[in-house]
């Protein structure tokens, strides 16, 4: 984050261009969700309040899972021997960012309603056709819709259950191989990121998508959000995960800059 700001900083002062910044992320709260079979978030109060030298103090001490909330997915995650998050260079998590919208083929959350949509490689194609080739080193960001969903756990998720036998009641959009492996082969993209609980769909067994990516070590952003407030090209994604040594991965503050035409 440090290193964002320094960078912010150092362009608006060099003529930086005009444009709008958008906030990509959910907050971390006690509402946060999280893989049904991981330790959610906790936030415990140290101190907060007046001390009995006459001022304010307030400090917390966190604790989670690496996976839930807005983060990025390492490749180590699935990759026995790829980058953990603190190998992932800072490039491959900052550049120039698309969005493709298929939230209009995917039923609206709701009793009996299967959202397990896998994200084809006809859906890339057709953003193609409307605007050109996507280009190497490319962060393409994907609109299922789901983000309007947070913090429900039933219509994000597919359910409130928790435990590992709430795992085969997930039901969510998500990436199919085939399209993962043709963005990391055929496209040569740097990263990829969605607004749902992960890259791969609810009903998945195997993680296959995780699985492509990884051994190529793309990394991958999940829960992102305000997709929405984004054009479907023309900005940059700047995602600056928690520097944990040796993680799959971790909370993540992703954000979008638009410029002004």
């Amino acid at each position: 984050m440090v290193v964002a700001l320094c960078w912010a900083s150092f362009a608006l002062a060099e003529g930086f261009p005009k444009g709008r910044w958008v906030d990509l992320s959910h907050d971390f709260a006690d509402d946060t969700l999280y893989w049904p079979t991981a330790d959610k978030f906790h936030k415990d109060t140290v101190f907060a309040g007046e001390t009995d030298k006459g001022y304010y103090y307030s400090a917390y001490n966190l604790a989670a899972a690496e996976h839930g909330g807005t983060h990025v997915d390492a490749p180590v995650h699935f990759g026995r021997g790829r980058q953990s998050v603190d190998q992932i260079p800072l490039q491959q998590l900052i550049g120039p960012a698309v969005v493709i919208r298929v939230a209009g083929q995917i039923p609206q959350a709701g009793k009996g309603a299967n959202r397990n949509y896998l994200i084809s490689v006809a859906d890339i194609e057709r953003w193609e056709q409307q605007h050109g080739k996507l280009e190497k080193d490319t962060i393409v960001l994907f609109d299922t819709g789901s983000a309007q969903y947070w913090p429900d756990p039933v219509k994000y998720l597919g359910t409130a259950e928790r435990g590992q036998a709430a795992v085969d009641k997930l039901n969510f959009p998500g990436l199919s191989p085939e399209a993962a492996i043709f963005l990391a082969d055929e496209r040569g993209i740097k990263a990829v990121g969605l607004d749902t609980p992960s890259i791969d769909y609810g009903a998945s067994k195997l993680f296959k998508a995780h699985r492509e990516l990884f051994k190529r070590n793309v990394p991958a952003l999940e829960n992102v959000t305000n997709l929405q407030a984004l054009p479907e090209k023309g900005f940059t994604l700047i995602a600056l995960p928690m520097k944990i040594r040796g993680g799959s991965g971790g909370p993540t503050r992703v954000v979008g800059f638009i410029p002004e035409d």
